[in-house]
Formats: C-alpha cells, sequence, structure tokens
C-alpha cells in the first residue's frame, strides 16, 4: 500500500513510462538518439551514463574537491595501504568506484585491514578519497545556456541520512520493518547491521542506517528552495565559467553551512553529475506525480536547448553506434557493481556470524 501511493518509491523505469514520447521528440527534432551529448561536452556522453568521476574532478577546482587517488585492481594491497599512510593522514576514508552509479559500493573504511578487504574484493577502479565531515550535504541543479554569463538554479535540497528513531522498547530489526524507506531493503539492512539487530535503540535516539546520501539508498531530501539566491547563483556562476563546459547538471556538496555555502567557503563538491542528472527537487516538496513530470520535463526541454546550441557552435552529436556501445558498457558496469554490492554485504554478514560462532566455542 505505500508503494502504491507514494510515487517516489516507484522502480524510476516505471514513473518514466508516460515522458517517452517527450524523450522521442528532443531525438527526432536534434535528428540524434542522443541528443543530449553535446550539452556537457568534455564529459563522456555528456555526462548522461558510465563517465568517470576522474573526467569530473579534473575540471574542477582542486581545491574544492576532497583529495583523492585512483586505484586500479593491479595495484597490490600493500600499495595502497602504503599511499594512504603517505597522503592521509589517519583514517577514516572514502572509497568509491571510478565509475559509479546510484551510492553502489561507496563505503566509509575506518582502518587499514578493511580497505585491504575492500581492495581485494574490487576488480574494477576505484577511489580512495578524503572524508568530508562537513555536517550538511546538498544538492544544487544548475544550468547555464552557452555564451550566457549566469545561469540559472533550479533545484535545491538538502539531504538527510536514512535514520530510524528508537522508541526504547523495540529491537532496531523491529524498527527496521515498520520503517517504510527502510521495509523495501530489508535483505540489505540486515546485512549491513547484523552484529545490531537485537540492539533496542533508546527512546527519541537515531540509528543511522547507511552513509550514502543518495536518493536511491534511502535518504530523505528536504527543500531548500526558499534559500536560493543571488549570492547562491553567484558561486555555481563561478563553478561554471571555471570548468568551461559544464552547461547542465547537479552539483552534490557537503558544507559547513547553507550560509558559508553561498559565501563560497568552507564546502567541498563531492560530485558533479551532467546530461543524466536527476533534479532531485522533485522530491521533498510534497509534489504530485504529475508536478514531478512538469519538472522532469521543463529539464529535458532545457537539456536539448543547450546541446541545439552547442551543436551549432561545432560540438558534435555522437553517433548511434558509440551512443549504443556507451549504453551497453555503462548497463553492464552497473549490473556488475548491484552484484558486487550484494556480494560485500553478503561477506560482511558471514564474517560476522563466523565471528558470532568462534566467540561462542
Amino acid at each position: 500500500m505505500y508503494r502504491l501511493t507514494h510515487w517516489e518509491a516507484w522502480d524510476y523505469r516505471v514513473k518514466l513510462i508516460p515522458l517517452i514520447p517527450v524523450w522521442l521528440w528532443h531525438c527526432g527534432r536534434s535528428r540524434s538518439w542522443w541528443f543530449f551529448t553535446p550539452a556537457n561536452p568534455t564529459l563522456t556522453f555528456g555526462g548522461f551514463e558510465g563517465e568517470t568521476k576522474r573526467e569530473m574532478y579534473e575540471q574542477l577546482p582542486p581545491d574544492l574537491c576532497p583529495k583523492s587517488f585512483y586505484i586500479a585492481p593491479t595495484n597490490s594491497a600493500d600499495e595502497v595501504e602504503q599511499l594512504v599512510a603517505t597522503h592521509f593522514d589517519a583514517y577514516p576514508v572514502a572509497v568509491k568506484p571510478n565509475v559509479g552509479m546510484m551510492g553502489l559500493l561507496f563505503r566509509v573504511i575506518h582502518t587499514a585491514n578493511e580497505l585491504r578487504l575492500y581492495h581485494q574484493q574490487m576488480p574494477v577502479e576505484y577511489i580512495v578519497q578524503e572524508l568530508i565531515t562537513y555536517p550538511i550535504e546538498v544538492s544544487v541543479f544548475y544550468y547555464r545556456f552557452p555564451g550566457d554569463s549566469t545561469g540559472t538554479i533550479t533545484g535545491f535540497v538538502r539531504k538527510d541520512f536514512l535514520d530510524v528513531i528508537g522508541d526504547g522498547q523495540s529491537t532496531l530489526w523491529e524498527l527496521l520493518q515498520q520503517y517504510p524507506p527502510a521495509r523495501f531493503r530489508l535483505d540489505e539492512m540486515r546485512a549491513k547491521h547484523a552484529n545490531r539487530l537485537d540492539y533496542v535503540v533508546p527512546n527519541g535516539d537515531g540509528y543511522r542506517l547507511g552513509n550514502a546520501l543518495n536518493q536511491t539508498r534511502g535518504s530523505r531530501l528536504v527543500s531548500l528552495a526558499h534559500e536560493k539566491d543571488q549570492r547562491l547563483l553567484g558561486v555555481f556562476d563561478a563553478l561554471s565559467h571555471y570548468a568551461g563546459h559544464f552547461y547542465f547538471g547537479r552539483y552534490d556538496i557537503k558544507c559547513a553551512s547553507i550560509d558559508d555555502l553561498k559565501a563560497g567557503r568552507n564546502f567541498s563538491i563531492l560530485e558533479f553529475n551532467g546530461a543524466g542528472a536527476a533534479p532531485h527537487h522533485v522530491y521533498g516538496n510534497g509534489n504530485s506525480l504529475w508536478q514531478a513530470y512538469r519538472i522532469v520535463i521543463h529539464h529535458w526541454s532545457v537539456l536539448a536547448r543547450i546541446a541545439r546550441q552547442n551543436h551549432a557552435r561545432g560540438v558534435p552529436y555522437w553517433s548511434f553506434q558509440r551512443g549504443w556501445n556507451q549504453l551497453k558498457s555503462a548497463q553492464i558496469h552497473l549490473q556488475l557493481l548491484k552484484k558486487l554490492d550484494r556480494a560485500f554485504l553478503h561477506n560482511v554478514e558471514n564474517d560476522l556470524a563466523s565471528t558470532v560462532a568462534r566467540q561462542a566455542t
């Protein structure tokens, strides 16, 4: 019943089915299946899917991004451990795939042994990154038309962790079963918190269920539309001009406060998501499904217009074959990440069970 009455919980593919004619109309108007690729010319596939985080970070101010190192599967665990010891003062650090999606395989690593285990199970390139500890994470959706000096912020939301609140009587497992955002991912929650399922969360206390502030991983989005102003726009105009060719997308940022972000200080850019970025402000504003559709349709219209203008300036659309190969490759990679993420959780659950068994004997 919760799923039926809350469109936000529907599978994204179901939600997008009514919008397929709109997408095809933009393809026909541009005479390209990949009408969006010129929108962000310096990102693979326009930043729609399968681009690397490395190419994104290399086009942003280095002092505004977390310190990052890229680890290949061919690196030895000893080399990775030494790299972290040399370049970071202490644990914890963050790790995530260089080509990542939906918060899959994002982890906070607290010890050298955890890092070694992560590395041993990762068959793809990943990033070891400074863990940004600013207390607030926000998403800012921004676009700018080519040739314009200033752009537009369409969405500004705060991302809150997926937490359950204790009542002093229920165990964590009972709370999970009663909490709708967690109830649809109970297998994941059981694996992540296998050693705490019998813990009775004190009355009024919050218990954090995950570290990834990603809407697909259950984080709560809260509208900050009332905070949009010229100071905030000035910060993102400057970022857009620094990158040079980031015209359309969503910035995910951690900051000390909203006022600090507006002043251009005490914030770090976690990611920039290009043509494929979801406008997160469709959530958190109490929008109906039809209002959300209007927002998405507007963003697709802006995306297509930016792409047409860049195309007129000489940026080509991707060929059908090139785009199809990119899309297939990205989907294969996504399925691999999902499989690995499930395997990581399964291994954690097995390790905890083995530890409990050893302690019992």
